[in-house]
């Protein structure tokens, strides 16, 4: 590979080593297709992990399979020691939120309004306190908004809090989506193409976010097509082709394997599925996306939008 990686990527925070994901020989087969096998992968606490891989490597299935949103057909996926429940709320429930290649915001809602969806796993108040408008309530909504305003300030959009969602240019939505992902307070923070359609400037400060992210103590696994970023940001990477994970070491040891560079130029490995199967793998994969979204109790599921169309001319 032709990327370089810089000298000034941020040390991690030392933190012990503790593992807080632990994904072991997580499989997921669609019918008689596989697109994730074996795949074994931790996190550690205060790290950032990058996982790489030419389109179709089954990155995607993996982090749905991590979050809840698939039911591995083999393997388990734990959190700091405990397996999760394979449901996606719960999965944040318990301390991992993501993001989305393509931006799940509620549009009509203000971006306010989107970051305090974000803690709907943190608060206890129940239908009745709703209703009844009490002091712990009303508490409990002051202690919400400040806990949102912060992370407006910490993403930089707190002078946009009243803004619709749509409204906003295309980088501002990538950042507004991080920070509902962090309003459920998780020790690990999935990322899933986070700088897709960015310009250079938009990418850089992706990058510098998500830094501040670890230095606040949250450890980050992320998807990425742009090496650069990948390579000038993550202390790990994973990369997985056809589904297995074929190498995994430093930015440095990665970019200059053989094998990754292979898998990038597309010479052709032994028993590499045909585009046929591909396509079959890819179009299972998205019914069973749609399912499990439909599963997931409604006030779970933010609308999905096409990202490209809400850009308000930007990137």
């Amino acid at each position: 590979m032709t990327t370089t990686t810089k000298t000034d990527r941020a040390p991690a925070p030392s933190a012990g080593g503790r593992a807080v994901l632990d994904a072991s020989g997580v499989t997921m087969r669609f019918g008689g297709l596989t697109a994730v096998r074996d795949v074994n992968l931790t996190v550690d606490s205060g790290e950032i992990v990058g996982l790489i891989g030419p389109n179709g490597a089954g990155k995607t299935t993996f982090f749905n399979c991590l979050t809840g949103l698939y039911v591995p057909t083999e393997g388990t996926v734990s959190y700091k020691g405990t397996v999760l429940p394979h449901r996606s709320h719960l999965v944040t429930q318990a301390g991992i939120a993501r993001t989305f290649q393509n931006i799940r915001l509620f549009a009509n809602m203000t971006v306010l309004e989107n970051v305090l969806v974000g803690r709907h796993t943190r608060t206890s108040e129940g239908l009745f306190s709703a209703l009844l408008r009490g002091p712990g309530f009303r508490r409990a909504e002051r202690e919400s908004e400040e806990q949102a305003m912060e992370l407006l300030r910490f993403i930089g959009l707190q002078d946009k809090r009243e803004h619709l969602a749509r409204n906003l240019p295309y980088g501002e939505q990538r950042k507004l989506e991080i920070a509902r992902a962090l309003a459920s307070q998780p020790g690990l923070l999935l990322l899933d193409e986070p700088t897709a359609g960015m310009t250079s400037s938009e990418t850089e400060a992706t990058r510098e976010l998500v830094l501040a992210v670890r230095e606040q103590g949250t450890a980050v696994l992320v998807i990425e097509h742009d090496m650069r970023f990948i390579f000038n940001l993550c202390d790990r990477v994973a990369v997985l082709v056809q589904g297995e994970k074929l190498v995994e070491g430093s930015p440095e040891t990665v970019q200059n394997d053989d094998r990754v560079i292979a898998a990038y130029l597309g010479t052709p490995f032994e028993g590499e599925p045909g585009e046929a199967e591909v396509a079959e793998v890819q179009a299972a994969e998205g019914s069973r996306e749609q399912e499990a979204q439909d599963q997931e109790p409604r006030e779970q599921e933010p609308r999905e939008q096409d990202s490209r169309e809400q850009e308000g001319g930007e990137g």
